[in-house]
């Protein structure tokens, strides 16, 4: 294990000082670890507090998408676009997840809830 790791770490020396980025060599060896697969997920990974958070988001987003239509402040077609917004920022989170063994970072749940409130706003006009 120590020389995997002594081996990232040389390779991230050498690619930072041809002017690579480093994170790329660590964030590629830590979704290529068995412990990070989505298929190992532990119930706290699936539960991290900031994953719950957005994922509360995404869910309370489409109940008032869906409220919207039924009370026909939105048309079924901007519903659908609204939808796909909330999708694409779901594929993002389950992506960010991969990437650091199982939950978001402080700094992409930022970004995510970000992308959220530009959908809020939309959903509520």
């Amino acid at each position: 294990m120590k020389a995997s790791i002594r081996l990232i770490f040389s390779i991230a020396t050498i690619m930072a000082v041809s002017g690579l980025a480093a994170s790329k060599v660590f964030a590629q060896a830590a979704t290529s670890d068995v412990a990070s697969t989505p298929a190992t997920l532990t119930k706290w990974q699936k539960d991290h507090p900031r994953r719950v958070e957005v994922n509360g988001r995404l869910k309370h987003q489409n109940k008032r998408i869906t409220n919207e239509v039924k009370a026909g402040e939105i048309t079924p077609a901007e519903a659908k676009n609204l939808r796909a917004n909330d999708k694409a920022i779901h594929g993002e989170e389950k992506a960010m997840a991969t990437q650091n063994g199982g939950h978001i970072t402080k700094v992409e749940k930022k970004a995510l809830n970000q992308q959220l409130n530009q959908n809020s706003h939309a959903i509520g006009k």
